[in-house]
């Protein structure tokens, strides 16, 4: 597991902590501020056990079972068995990055000291973490309120040692042998844990933290992209000024433009074309409104961020301890402000990716690419060039359009009616993260395409920053020639994106890109 260590407080992860734990395996522990806050709040919740009077998911059923008040002796039995019971999950696992993200959220919430856990039960699930043990998650299960129960109890139910977890090792075996294995027993459950492991948007959240960190690299790299296909197209860089720009203050439009004329700056190939004897007036929306777009993107990922931050300093849970000790019930489980920050997500990801496929179209066809070859094929109609993969990336966004379809618009009422409105969070969150991926491969695909269009235009050279993103990539991808298996070529395209190497090649020439 990673080397970095992370303190759990009463003060909120970072997204990048977040990312850390999620991803590189960071360690994590619970400050001593956040043990204090438990240990008050915990003992509110042992006075109250005690009182005869009901108290919501102290000594009480759930959801529509709330008005069954239960005896001392089958207390402990009621937080085991809502554990269980709600483990009900289906379908494909989860991946790893995002129950670890999950843990480690419902561990921030439990450290606020406002769930009324334990001190003890939040530190095994620090040691679950720790360990590298993932509880298998599925699927199908969260209706995103009561925030993620479903998820949330199958990483509840290998705190106990039961179901299945991943090892280490990314071995599947029962929870029971791998606590064994890492020393570490299973959590014997007191009044109200059971639901205080539960009762969260952590799912959710942890998918929109992982999401933005993705997109927030992506949307340079899709600017690297247009720049390149500005040049492969002979476009203009003028629309790009800031004077322009300024002209509709939006931040994410200023950027996007202020990162386009850094990597224009000095092109032999936009040089060469500005003057008199060009008699194009205009270029092409998708060309010259690249900004607008991508701007607004950028603008729509800003809140979303807002939205994250906010919600990584709250305390989901019901019934919440509050400060002075009381015991309430509330919903602030309801997963709506994060859904709706998903799903506003996936729009602009359709609409840019929709935009970068009509670059990578225009390169293509003869027609409009301003004397590249037919499809940038080196032989053409004897070689395809890259027909197809224009066909792929158009696969891609007409996937998109409908993953852009909003889920949190939809609800269906369950717990016979106690529930009578969910966010569908949780599946907001598992279609963006596969509009991320889609995305970065559109993205990738038309810096594949722009490339090669730009190597077809020698004698003409591109600009410093955008050659040294064509070196970069000319590393793992052969230059144009005769038709060749091109799937791994775009695979090996993406992962540039992805880990950020050619946004990296880009600043080396830019310096820092926003």
């Amino acid at each position: 597991m990673g080397a970095q260590s992370i303190e759990v407080g009463t003060e909120p992860p970072s997204p990048a902590e977040v990312v850390a734990v999620a991803r590189d395996g960071a360690r994590v522990g619970l400050s001593a501020a956040a043990e204090g806050a438990m240990a008050a709040s915990r003992a509110h919740i042992e006075e109250l056990a005690a009182r005869p009077t009901p108290v919501y998911g102290v000594s009480t059923g759930f959801g529509a079972l709330a008005s069954r008040h239960i005896p001392p002796e089958l207390r402990t039995r009621l937080q085991l068995n809502i554990v269980r019971s709600h483990a009900a999950g289906t379908g494909p696992e989860v991946e790893r990055e995002v129950v670890r993200a999950m843990m480690l959220l419902r561990l921030k919430t439990l450290a606020t000291g406002r769930t009324g856990a334990r001190p003890e039960t939040a530190r095994a699930l620090a040691a679950l973490l720790n360990a590298g043990i993932t509880p298998v998650v599925h699927e199908y299960g969260s209706l995103g309120c009561s925030g993620d129960l479903a998820p949330l109890a199958h990483v509840a139910l290998a705190l106990l040692g039961e179901g299945r977890v991943r090892d280490a090792d990314d071995r599947l075996i029962p929870a029971a042998d791998a606590l064994k294995r890492a020393d570490l027993r299973p959590v014997e459950l007191g009044a109200k844990e059971g639901l205080a492991l539960l009762n969260g948007t952590d799912g959710m959240l942890g998918m929109l933290v992982l999401a933005l960190h993705d997109l927030r690299g992506l949307l340079t790299a899709a600017d690297i992209a247009t720049a390149m296909s500005v040049e492969a197209l002979l476009g203009t860089d003028r629309v790009f000024d800031a004077d322009l720009q300024a002209l509709r203050p939006h931040p994410g439009q200023a950027a996007s433009a202020a990162n386009l004329r850094l990597l224009l700056a000095g092109s032999p190939i936009v040089e060469s074309h500005r003057g008199p004897d060009d008699t194009r007036v205009q270029d092409a929306y998708s060309l010259r409104c690249a900004p607008q777009v991508n701007g607004a993107f950028r603008d729509t990922v800003a809140h979303a961020a807002l939205v994250a931050d906010r919600e990584l300093a709250a305390a989901v849970d019901n019934p919440v301890v509050l400060s002075d000790g009381r015991v309430e019930s509330n919903g602030n489980f309801h997963g709506a402000p994060i859904a709706y920050a998903l799903d506003f997500l996936a729009i602009p990801i359709a609409d840019a990716a929709s935009m970068a496929e009509r670059r990578t179209d225009r390169m293509l066809d003869k027609a409009r690419s301003f004397g590249l070859p037919p499809f940038l094929a080196a032989d053409p109609g004897v070689d395809s060039g890259h027909m197809i993969a224009q066909y792929t990336q158009a696969s891609i966004v007409a996937e998109l359009k409908r993953l852009a379809v909003p889920a949190s618009v939809d609800s269906i009422p369950s717990s016979a009616m106690q529930e009578d409105h969910v966010s569908l969070g949780w599946n907001a969150a598992r279609k963006l993260r596969r509009a991320v991926d889609g995305y970065a491969r559109v993205v990738a695909i038309e810096l594949f395409t722009a490339a090669r269009a730009l190597d077809l235009r020698a004698p003409l050279s591109p600009g410093p920053a955008t050659a040294a993103v064509l070196a970069a990539l000319r590393r793992h991808v052969p230059p144009p020639g005769p038709d060749r298996h091109l799937s791994p070529e775009i695979d090996a395209a993406t992962a540039l994106v992805r880990d950020g190497a050619l946004v990296a090649a880009a600043e080396s020439v830019t310096g820092p890109l926003a």
